[in-house]
Formats: C-alpha cells, structure tokens, sequence
C-alpha cells in the first residue's frame, strides 16, 4: 500500500548553515530555509535533532520544533542558531510544509562534521558562503 501513495519532491527547498556575526557581534552559526522555487510555502513545521557519536559516546541533543505560517517564494528564513560542539553529531532537520494546496515531507540530514569550509557553497538568494542541503 506505502507503494501506491504519491510522494511529492518540490525542487529548489533546501536547508542551509551560515556563519555570521551574531547581534554582539561575534562569529555565530545559523540554520536557515530557504525556498528557491515559485512557490509560496505554508504552514511550515520543522523538527530539528542531533545525534550519534562523541568520543565513543552515544549523544543527542533535544528534539527543537518551529513554526513558519508562510515562506514567501524565493526568499529564505532563520531557523535557529547551532553551536560548534553539535557538528560532529548527524544534525537533522524534518520538514514538512504545504505547496499549492499539497503537503510535501522532507529530512535534511547534516552527516558528522560535514560543515567545514571545503564543503562551503553559495546559498542562493542570500549571497552567503554556507554548507547546503538541497
């Protein structure tokens, strides 16, 4: 039966992690969504969790829910700040949304210390250097 249910894939939603200064000033690290598509997305629910393996001990990190009632098209939104000492954990981020009426359901999985420099690329819309997930 899981077979015949339809799973939309939209193109163009991707999530993103920045460096920037953060409101003092210092360098801080963000999670972002962006939506480079045409479509306007609503109701976005997103979940976000960190797991594995640190030093040879099991870790996680609590389990983070927010809201977005509406992403514009092509524009991007601050999800939440994420500290160094969770990067070498898998960051999850589930989300899940709705586009022109259907829902869509996706996971964005950071793997263990995947956001280095040499992984950077330019998140579209922001113009910014970040690691991303598309």
């Amino acid at each position: 039966m899981k077979k015949d249910i339809a799973l939309p894939k939209l193109e163009g939603v991707a999530m993103a992690i920045v460096q920037e200064a953060d409101p003092e000033g210092d360098a801080a690290w963000y999670v972002y969504l962006v939506n480079d598509t045409d479509k306007e997305l609503s109701n976005v629910l997103i979940s976000s969790r960190g797991y594995g393996t640190i030093k040879g001990e099991e870790r996680s990190t609590s389990t983070m829910r927010h809201h977005l009632p509406v992403l514009q098209e092509r524009n991007w939104a601050r999800i939440e700040r994420i500290v160094e000492e969770v990067f070498p954990l898998n960051n999850q981020y589930w989300l899940s949304f709705y586009a022109d009426g259907t829902i869509h359901d996706r996971k964005f999985i950071f793997v263990p210390d995947s956001i280095h420099e040499e992984n950077y690329t330019t998140v579209p819309l922001m113009g910014l250097r970040g690691v991303m997930i598309g």
